[in-house]
């Protein structure tokens, strides 16, 4: 192509190539910004007649010209590229063509960001010429179109207090991406000063910052806590839809069950109505029909029968879409009926609402979105449009994708466009909404697949890809404003009303977590699979992909070296994690366009793509020329990749450009520096204004992956925050789309950058920083820290040195031992022989790992020569650098301890154990602050052998270390001189801002001029329990035993008083169900060294009322203790335990076999399908061990502390109480009068635990009354609240008179059962007896409340627990079912007692009197009351005995009937009109209990 120029009229010349008309054209310059799909629009504007138009977008013609396009008006066109192959079935003829036909002169190949820079706010003209010495004549430019004003703001001022709920752990399908939306929003509230409650159970965000809200609860995501919390915190407002699926669902659980209008609580942005029509199949199928946008053909189904009906009408293959799931949860595809009634049966068992969408499937459309935003005045528009280059049939969170929509026509794209802004109208959506479409790339037919109506993760993508804050204006929309009246924060001068327009290509490239798990199938279909992602930024698409491809951390190419023998084009069909690289390696191959394009859907632009990236490397052959190194620079390779390729040194050093994103291509200055580099061009970070403070790097962590999860984010972003504080210029540099940290205003310059030496290096070449931190970025940052150390680079904090020492095997036994400090005995070698002999000596088992990995990469315990030599040779073939460690395995207790260190003095903030015993890898294991198990003598030596090491290691910040406690010995695992996952968390339960004092001290402050302090920190009184969460629903066909290597993707925080408080929440949080249930069952299954301890544990939950299941080994062992088991021959399908999955009777799983090769698919078979049911499964006895613990806590959703972290108590709570008893009955009494008992239900379960606590069967707290002389509440001792005590109420009015509180002997006290009137009788000025009206008994089953028919339930027959009964129901201010019997005596009411409590037609449960009439005066009675078990005494329960027993004609109305229960004696009078109860009651003691 011949060279040709722009000239100008202000002297600018540019210059590139002719790929028009070749002629020249004067006349004046206007740019056009739009995406890929505006081209042909603007070349046929009649508005632009006589014009030369400058596109902003990067490439344009990938959709060629269509016949019908009309004759262009233009005067000349400028274009930095353009495509010579289109790929739409509509064109007819390239642009190229067109603008030869149309003699329209044309120039490309240059920077038109530039040249947009240069005409934007003026008239100018300008000219395209073959030479550059043309001038224009002196002339005054004129300014014009001055930047659209943002409206004056209006929220809505009667939003005073917004619960704010969060997405939960980090898990396949909800990832970081609701971190950072979540905390967009916080800070939205915050900032408008709007009261914010934050419930959310990931301890590891920035988003559960203390000052991100007013009120942090790190709680179970559960329906139960959402009401608690409301009830407690009294919000006017829910904002739900910044918490992903997870709070969506609970909001309208919510909404649905009628409690947010209960408490006045209103859902702000979109309604719960739209929200329905869009999440619920079959209401979503009716509103597109209603609308008239096309559906794939589907219907809804709730059972397995009307799916297979569904199916046989709309023809197979047909796709299964549960509703009210993420990340595609449940889903699949189904070629026949045996398929189908498979992935049916999975999908209505993940959807919360047990319904599925069975729609026929379109494998090989192109699958299309776009992010859209809508306020309340109905004004919607385009963020981003998306499109996947794997066609529908591969999640979308799977695919690569790249922004904005590349291969629409301007028709495609107007369509679907239209279609997207009806749908938000037609659903009145507010705020950010994501659209997806299928479209036939033969015709244009398409189909609406779903509309999300929230914040998803495709908006994290596009909120980046554009830099448009989606989740902050979601959340200004919600608080009332509107798109106009909300400024766009990059450009300061236009409002979020404006489209974003871009100048650039975006790629979004997925993590997958294949690698963990070794042999497991690598297929991806439509249920998500990959943990996170990476996105690129560049000027080209060939660019953005190779950067997308290296910031992945799996290669710096296409070129996979484990397909190095495998058929290309036979992989290319399959869609699986490689299929990208396969089809790489087919076009270098020579393989066929089209045969290719037909075997995997991809279209034919991407095909072509890879093909000019195929080309280019096989043209490398010769060696890399200054010519070839210039291309392959523009195509995205870095000097490494093509050394390599070439097999030549790299000629010129061609350092990278930066571009920024402003969301206006050009049009304004941005007012937030925010970078992705070029290979050529202006340099717009060089151009940007300086502060002249100092500059520090700090590098990021990358992609979410398992091993390395939000976590180090988290610390990266609060690096970032304290550094700017101290007054440095900040720059961070990472490529994961869902962080905070690539949030715009994070960081005073954020560069979009792959994190690999080549590139982190050009970064800091522009930027010429003083430091780089590399210790908050995870393995990712520290693996680049011997390659900066060497470029000159400064590292901050630990030296490059200490880290060496830290990982080099030598070095490190070497400090140990001058430091008198041991290790498990170990070796470091190179090869299979010396892997062999190492282990030998060493005595099997022994530990083998890579050196310088994170979360357990290829980390194995094995136990003979044969398991050493196939793992060393497995990982020998990955071509690893660094040498592998033996070690030799030694069970024992694990700790772990998070040191500061300033190189003279260090800080310790928390010492952690793990529940399971080393051999599970940390970050699966359930950590527990403070540890419980602990002596202060090891406490001491931990502290001092952390202390000595972190200063011989020089460390400067963050260091990690975990020990081994093994025969009472301590012994070093590991030490890790950088942020550790646990950071997050012991910042938040200790109240130390780890990063913020790490960072200092990186910077040369001292611990003791911070005062913070030194040496161990004080333990709060609190145990603060870290649990893993893993995401094996998506990945079901994997080895889910845990082990040395991660596989959790997430964590969740439990807090509580007690151990086993914190221990519950943190396994609910995890998605477990912890709950005792009648007729449940355990499956156990032990390997021959656990058959000992298997024992104790199936002792705990046989005590625990479980029945026993066990394979024949297991159950001949726990049969001699006496255990009664029942056999399951194996866990193999046929052989029984599928099916007690299936019919319920296994509540939980716990298999520690030995998975031999002949059990491995028995297990995963068996893991999948118990997952599937939501069954736990657990590999390792400890954490059944401390399930059976909790089990037997009592603890439930409604009787555990609500925890504020930004109010955690700092002391233990010091509770004054007295103990008292009536009848036998006793109860903790405490005055309440000023509030200061917050959660009296887990204090409960505490203060009455009578080994453990006070003891007593209830807690009773005294509080001031507006209508009474006080008032009680009454608390069981599992924590739930009662409506009234008969025999407690009786010592509260002894607890007044006696205290001098009220000085009458008549008194009356509040109850939930309202007012109740008590005479005392005195003696030596106490009471010792009490009578008190108990009032009308309430016979109506509505109001008690009992599930039967008729007015009055008396001698009701009724069968419970298989028996026949005629029963007795009443409430007294609580449910009472009274039987009369023969021999009280005799009941075994540990058996029937529960069998009543939690009988189905007793919805609240209930107090169970079992009576025998001894005379017409005199009756004898045991009870069992719900939450207590049996009792000595029940006040109510004798009333309602005597009651029954009247309605009966056993005993007479208005005559004193005494009640002999276990405790003594009880006399109540009962008529018509009134129930009197009397009795003594006595104080037992008083005394103080820390809490």
């Amino acid at each position: 192509m011949k060279k040709a120029y722009l000239i100008l009229e202000n002297g600018k010349v540019f210059e590139g190539v002719s790929f028009g008309f070749e002629g020249e054209c004067e006349g004046e310059i206007e740019f056009a910004a739009g995406g890929s799909a505006d081209y042909a629009l603007t070349l046929t504007d009649e508005k632009r007649r006589g014009k030369i138009v400058v596109e902003t977008f990067p490439e344009i013609g990938i959709y060629g010209m269509s016949r019908d396009c009309k004759k262009s008006p233009l005067k000349g066109y400028v274009a930095k590229s353009f495509c010579t192959e289109p790929s739409n079935f509509r064109a007819e003829k390239d642009i190229g063509a067109y603008l030869k036909e149309n003699k329209i002169p044309a120039v490309c190949g240059i920077d038109t960001r530039e040249v947009v820079k240069n005409i934007r706010g003026r008239a100018m003209k300008a000219r395209i010429a073959f030479k550059k010495d043309l001038f224009f004549p002196a002339r005054e430019t004129a300014c014009f179109a001055a930047a659209p004003r943002v409206s004056e703001a209006k929220r809505d001022e009667s939003i005073k207090s917004v619960l704010v709920i969060g997405s939960g752990p980090i898990v396949i399908g909800q990832a970081a991406e609701f971190d950072y939306a979540g905390a967009q929003a916080c800070r939205v509230l915050k900032a408008e000063g709007v009261r914010t409650v934050l419930v959310n159970s990931n301890p590891a965000t920035i988003m559960t910052d203390k000052a991100l809200a007013d009120a942090i609860y790190l709680e179970p995501l559960t329906i139960e806590t959402i009401r608690r919390v409301i009830v407690k915190e009294r919000p006017d407002s829910l904002l739900a839809s910044l918490g992903g699926q997870t709070g969506l669902t609970l909001a309208m659980q919510l909404g649905k069950e009628g409690f947010l209008q209960k408490y006045g609580v209103r859902l702000l942005g979109t309604c719960a109505d739209s929200i329905d029509r869009a999440e619920d199949r079959e209401l979503f199928k009716e509103t597109m029909e209603k609308l008239g946008e096309p559906v794939i053909p589907s219907a809804t189904a709730c059972d397995v029968e009307t799916a297979v009906k569904i199916a046989g009408g709309i023809g197979y293959p047909v796709i299964i879409r549960p509703a009210f799931t993420l990340g595609g949860g449940g889903g699949g595809v189904a070629a026949d009926e045996k398929e189908l009634r498979a992935a049916a049966k999975v999908g209505i068992d993940a959807s919360p609402i047990g319904q599925i969408l069975v729609e026929k499937y379109i494998y090989g459309w192109k699958e299309i979105e776009f992010e859209t935003m809508r306020d309340k005045n109905g004004r919607a528009i385009i963020v981003c449009s998306m499109e996947n280059i794997d066609p529908v049939g591969v999640h979308t969170g799977d695919s690569a994708v790249v922004a904005p929509a590349l291969t629409l026509s301007p028709k495609e794209y107007g369509m679907l466009r239209d279609a997207a802004l009806r749908i938000v109208n037609e659903l009145k959506i507010i705020g950010g909404c994501n659209c997806q479409f299928a479209l036939d790339p033969e015709s244009l037919q398409y189909a609406v697949i779903e509309v999300n109506p929230r914040v998803s993760r495709s908006s994290a993508l596009a909120s980046k890809a554009t830099g448009y804050p989606i989740a902050k204006v979601t959340a200004k929309l919600a608080l009332g404003y509107a798109l106009d009246e909300v400024q766009n924060d990059i450009t300061g001068v236009t409002s979020a009303a404006c489209e974003p327009a871009v100048d650039y290509f975006v790629v979004k490239f997925p993590k997958w977590p294949f690698d963990k798990f070794p042999g497991s199938p690598r297929r991806l279909g439509t249920q998500m699979k990959a943990t996170g992602e990476v996105m690129s930024i560049g000027d080209s698409f060939e660019a953005a992909l190779m950067k997308a491809v290296r910031g992945a951390e799996n290669f710096d190419t296409l070129n996979d070296p484990s397909m190095e023998n495998e058929d290309a084009v036979g992989r290319v069909a399959a869609a699986d994690d490689k299929r990208l690289f396969a089809l790489f390696k087919a076009i270098k191959e020579g393989a066929d366009i089209e045969r290719l394009h037909a075997l995997t859907k991809i279209d034919r632009y991407f095909v072509s793509k890879l093909r000019s990236l195929a080309e280019y490397e096989l043209s490398l052959a010769g060696g890399l020329t200054e010519e070839l190194l210039l291309k392959g620079k523009k195509l995205g390779y870095t000097d490494a990749a093509l050394a390599r390729l070439s097999a030549s040194p790299v000629p010129v050093k061609k350092p990278a450009v930066y571009k920024t994103v402003d969301t206006c291509s050009a049009m304004y200055d941005a007012k937030t520096p925010y970078f992705y580099s070029v290979s050529e061009g202006a340099c717009e970070a060089t151009e940007l204004k300086r502060s002249g403070k100092d500059v520090i790097v700090v590098l990021g962590s990358g992609p979410i992956r398992i091993g390395q999860g939000i976590e180090f984010d988290y610390s990266s972003v609060h690096c970032v925050w304290t550094l700017k504080e101290m007054g440095f210029d900040v720059v961070i540099i990472n490529n994961n789309p869902e962080t905070v940290s690539t949030d715009y205003d994070t960081a005073d310059r954020l560069y979009f950058e792959p994190l690999t030496p080549e590139d982190v290096m050009n970064v800091l070449r522009v930027e010429k920083p003083v430091g780089v931190v590399v210790a908050f970025g995870g393995q990712t940052a520290i693996k680049l820290t011997e390659f900066l150390a060497k470029q000159g680079v400064a590292i901050l904090g630990t030296s490059a040195e200490g880290i060496d020492v830290a990982e080099d095997r030598e070095k490190f036994d070497a400090l140990l031992e001058k430091l008198r400090i041991k290790r498990p005995k170990g070796r470091a070698v190179a090869g299979v022989e010396a892997a062999l002999s190492a282990a030998e000596e060493l005595g099997y088992p022994v530990l083998l790992r890579p050196s310088y990995v994170i979360g357990g990469q290829n980390m194995r315990i094995v136990h003979n020569a044969a398991e050493t030599e196939t793992y060393m040779r497995r990982i020998l073939s990955g071509g690893i650098e660094n040498p592998v460690l033996v070690d030799k395995y030694m069970a024992g207790t694990e700790i772990e301890v998070d040191v500061i260190s300033d190189g003279e003095d260090v800080l310790i903030p928390g010492v952690m154990e793990h529940i399971e015993r080393a051999g599970v890898h940390s970050g699966d294991s359930i950590a527990v602050y403070p540890p419980y198990n602990l002596n202060d003598k090891m406490m001491r030596k931990v502290a001092e052998a952390s202390a000595s090491l972190a200063l011989s290691l020089g460390t400067k910040g963050l260091v990690n270390i975990q020990y081994l406690i093994c025969g009472g010995e301590l012994y070093v695992i590991e030490v890790n001189p950088r942020a550790s996952r646990t950071v997050p968390y012991i910042s938040k339960v200790t109240d130390v801002p780890m990063v913020d004092i790490a960072s200092k001290v990186m910077l040369g402050a001292r611990l003791k001029d911070l005062g913070c302090g030194t040496g161990l920190c004080r333990t709060p009184p609190y145990y603060a329990v870290k649990a893993p969460v893993f995401s094996f629903e998506k990945l079901s066909e994997v080895n889910a035993r845990l082990g040395p290597e991660m596989k959790s993707t997430g964590e969740v925080l439990g807090l509580g008083g007690t151990l086993e408080e914190a221990l519950f929440k943190g396994l609910v949080s995890a998605g477990m169900v912890v709950k005792r249930q009648e007729n449940a069952g355990v499956l156990l299954s032990a390997d021959s060294p656990d058959r000992f301890e298997i024992v104790s544990l199936a002792k705990k939950f046989c005590d625990l009322h479980f029945v026993i299941y066990a394979t024949p080994e297991t159950a001949e062992a726990v049969k001699g203790l006496g255990v009664e088991v029942c056999v399951v021959k194996s866990i193999n399908r046929r052989d029984g335990a599928f099916e007690l999955l299936e019919s319920g009777k296994i509540s939980y799983v716990v298999y520690t076999g030995a998975l031999l090769d002949s059990t491995v698919d028995d297990y995963i078979a068996l893991h999948r399908r118990a997952v599937q049911l939501s069954v736990p499964c657990f590999t390792s006895l400890d954490t059944a061990d401390a399930l059976a613990d909790v089990l037997a806590a009592k603890y439930d959703l409604n009787n555990t502390e609500l925890v504020d972290i930004n109010r955690l108590r700092k002391e233990k709570l010091r509770v004054r109480f007295s103990k008292m008893q009536a009848t036998g009955d006793d109860y903790i009494f405490i005055e309440n009068f000023g509030g200061e008992i917050s959660c009296p239900e887990s204090l409960a379960i505490a203060m009455c635990s009578r080994h453990k606590g006070v003891g007593g069967y209830g807690l009773v707290l005294i509080e001031k009354s507006a209508v009474a002389d006080a008032k009680m509440r009454v608390f069981n001792r599992d924590g739930s609240e009662g409506g009234v005590a008969g025999n407690s109420i009786r010592s509260v009015a002894k607890y007044l008179y006696d205290n001098g509180i009220v000085q009458r002997e008549e008194m009356a006290i509040e109850t939930a059962a309202g007012v109740k009137k008590l005479s005392v009788f005195t003696g030596q000025g106490k009471v010792n007896y009490v009578s008190v009206d108990m009032g009308k008994p309430v016979f109506q089953p509505r109001e008690i409340p009992c599930v039967a028919e008729g007015e009055k339930i008396l001698d009701y027959p009724f069968a419970i627990g298989g028996k026949e009964y005629r029963i007795n129901c009443l409430s007294m201010g609580n449910p009472h079912c009274v039987v009369f019997v023969d021999k009280p005596d005799e009941l075994d009411l540990a058996v029937i007692g529960p069998k009543f409590e939690n009988a189905a037609i007793f919805p609240e449960r209930v107090n169970a009197e079992f009576v025998r009439v001894v005379n017409e005066c005199t009756l004898r009675m045991r009870v069992f009351e719900r939450g207590n078990g049996e009792t000595y005494a029940c006040g109510t329960g004798a009333c309602a005995a005597v009651i029954a027993a009247a309605e009966n004609g056993l005993v007479g109305k208005g005559r004193d009937v005494t009640v002999k229960v276990r405790g003594g004696d009880l006399t109540v009078n009962y008529t018509d009109e009134r129930t009197v109860l009397s009795g003594d009651t006595k104080l037992v003691f008083s005394g103080v209990f820390e809490f």
